[in-house]
């Protein structure tokens, strides 16, 4: 049975080495690779995957080859690295990736979710516990962390905060009902 997952900032072929370094890598190749590798043991062709921009950086071209390594149905939402010139090669070369643009509401059962590169917020702690609200899931601060100022519908997916691997909608929807249940909202 197929699975959706969520990730951002792949950064693949970012040369800069605060990024791969900070990443405890010694070179991008070792980086690039590495994220191929953890991508591909936890994602089928069959499922779901929404990159939420940034996934390549530096070199674009050497990027997509690296790219088309990584298993899964892919859709797209735009991030700030994401240059015109950029989202036109990668449209060229995935023809068949879904490209959402930059923001795309997603409803999965009851759950709405926002999609995008950068945090939103969608709804405060503070308002009507009685309602399921929407939940905004987005890249973009390279946080360690999975929520934004501890708020619970507001979920980073980003590589940094989830060993560079893309994250399970059951697991996001698993952490957000703790995070709501330990701060009783």
């Amino acid at each position: 049975m197929s699975k959706i997952y969520f990730t951002s900032d792949l950064h693949l072929c970012h040369k800069k080495e605060f990024l791969w370094g900070g990443r405890g890598f010694d070179n991008v190749t070792d980086m690039n690779y590495e994220i191929v590798k953890r991508w591909n043991n936890i994602i089928t062709d069959e499922d779901e995957v929404y990159i939420l921009g940034d996934s390549i950086l530096s070199d674009t071209e050497g990027g997509i080859e690296i790219l088309k390594l990584l298993k899964g149905k892919k859709y797209y939402v735009y991030g700030n690295h994401d240059t015109d010139d950029r989202i036109t090669a990668l449209k060229t070369a995935f023809p068949e990736m879904t490209f959402l643009g930059w923001s795309h509401m997603l409803k999965i059962g009851k759950r709405r979710f926002y999609l995008s590169h950068f945090p939103s917020i969608t709804r405060t702690i503070d308002d009507n516990p009685n309602k399921q609200g929407i939940i905004n899931l987005y890249g973009h601060t390279h946080q360690d962390t999975n929520f934004y100022n501890n708020n619970p519908y507001m979920y980073h997916i980003g590589m940094d905060s989830h060993n560079l691997t893309p994250v399970s909608l059951d697991e996001i929807i698993e952490e957000i009902d703790r995070k709501k249940e330990e701060l009783n909202v």
